[in-house]
């Protein structure tokens, strides 16, 4: 059923929220597992990408970055990933009666987590770390994201779409501040508890 999910979302995303809002046979704790499976995603490849491929500057030598601190940085990447999905996940739960909505926790879960379906794919492009190629991923990825949460929220929701355009704004003001407050706290543990050491 969840890989049947990730094909719908990306053939017929309409029918596959639809689908979806009426699906009751998977619990909390199955949401949450289908979100620790994708998140391996990014981790993984940038993993392997960083440490295998590496990347060129200029022309010079591939850069690639030790196995112990990508180890770490990975891990670090992996559980940013799910603590964002979960604040995410409790604010749109928070926010949902305001905006006159319905949806229980597995709904507002199933929101987030197949909202981000296409950053979480887009990790894929982390096995070869060239920063051109992955900002095009990553810029196409986020726009399907921002169409899956506009055609989604009205639905999960069960909400008219012009109260889920304003729904969409709050949603993503919160991703950014989650965004933001993941930026600074990466940059803290890369300055003192987990610095990167670059190879060549």
């Amino acid at each position: 059923m969840f890989l049947q999910h990730i094909a719908g979302f990306i053939q017929h995303p309409i029918t596959e929220w639809q689908l979806l809002r009426r699906e009751r046979s998977v619990s909390f704790e199955g949401f949450l597992l289908h979100v620790a499976v994708l998140a391996l995603i990014p981790s993984v490849c940038l993993f392997l990408g960083t440490t295998q491929v590496g990347w060129r500057v200029a022309g010079s030598e591939p850069i690639r970055l030790s196995l112990e601190s990508a180890a770490g940085a990975a891990i670090a990447f992996y559980l940013a990933m799910l603590v964002a999905v979960m604040l995410v996940t409790y604010a749109i739960h928070w926010m949902e009666k305001t905006y006159g909505g319905y949806a229980t926790m597995n709904d507002c879960l199933n929101l987030t987590t197949y909202t981000a379906l296409p950053l979480f794919l887009s990790g894929f492009a982390g096995l070869y770390p060239l920063l051109w190629f992955n900002v095009i991923i990553g810029l196409l990825a986020l726009s399907y994201s921002l169409y899956l949460l506009y055609k989604g929220t009205a639905i999960i929701m069960q909400i008219p779409e012009e109260r889920a355009f304003m729904f969409i704004g709050s949603i993503l003001t919160v991703a950014l501040c989650v965004l933001v407050g993941l930026m600074i706290f990466s940059v803290i543990l890369w300055d003192s508890g987990l610095p990167l050491n670059f190879i060549r």
